[in-house]
């Protein structure tokens, strides 16, 4: 990764047309090939970047505008559209590179390993006369967090998470219409399980037939103080 600390103006052409001014700006360069522009306020997100596949060409400015003061050009190209970022430097105050190597991802804090874990162990809590299938049960685009039978031994296809929004009901159906061409499996009907469902979630669940289970985690782990309930 490069770092570089300079005084810049960027423009952004493509779809849309967008100037910052001059001024005392961090400039990140991935090995990945994206460019972000970022100030030291407001947010964490950049005021500007360049997302990968794209190619960055540092070049010497125009006659005009090395007079007035630019001393590098950054173009910086994306590689399936029209669209550029256009960098001027007139400044240069830092300007490192490390070697980061692998990244290996965001480690969760568990609680969503968790969750697949307990409910493994309390697969009654799906219903009366449910058992384990397997955890983690491998699908051509990705595992399914838990397989399950019901009493009557249908297949049930649970997706877990922490908080539930609608990508998680998105991400169940797309392992549901795989699952159903298995004849092996099929029928296979979604439970969608979490510890707070968002109400645009369950009624999008609701509405292509999969069930919400609102999963309780202290008391699933058995730390729930019960004396400490009002009710």
């Amino acid at each position: 990764m490069r770092l570089v600390i300079a005084d810049c103006s960027v423009d952004y052409e493509g779809r849309l047309r967008a100037h910052l001014p001059a001024a005392r700006r961090l400039l990140l360069v991935k090995a990945d090939g994206s460019v972000l522009v970022h100030s030291d306020g407001g947010s964490y997100k950049p005021l500007n970047w360049m997302s990968p596949p794209a190619r960055l060409h540092v070049g010497e400015p125009e006659a005009e505008l090395a007079a007035e003061g630019v001393v590098q050009t950054w173009t910086v190209q994306a590689a399936k559209s029209d669209d550029r970022l256009v960098i001027q430097l007139f400044e240069i105050h830092e300007d490192v590179s490390h070697e980061l190597g692998v990244d290996p991802g965001l480690v969760k804090d568990g609680v969503e390993a968790d969750l697949q874990r307990l409910l493994a162990e309390q697969i009654h809590l799906l219903g009366a006369g449910h058992t384990l299938v397997r955890r983690e049960y491998p699908t051509a685009i990705g595992p399914v967090d838990i397989l399950a039978r019901d009493a009557a031994g249908a297949t049930v296809a649970v997706e877990l998470k922490r908080r539930g929004d609608i990508d998680g009901v998105e991400q169940l159906t797309r392992y549901l219409e795989l699952l159903n061409r298995d004849p092996l499996l099929a029928p296979v009907r979604g439970v969608y399980a979490a510890q707070l469902i968002k109400p645009q979630a369950r009624v999008l669940a609701e509405d292509r037939g999969i069930a919400c289970l609102t999963l309780d985690y202290d008391g699933m782990r058995g730390v729930d103080d019960s004396d400490a309930r009002l009710f």
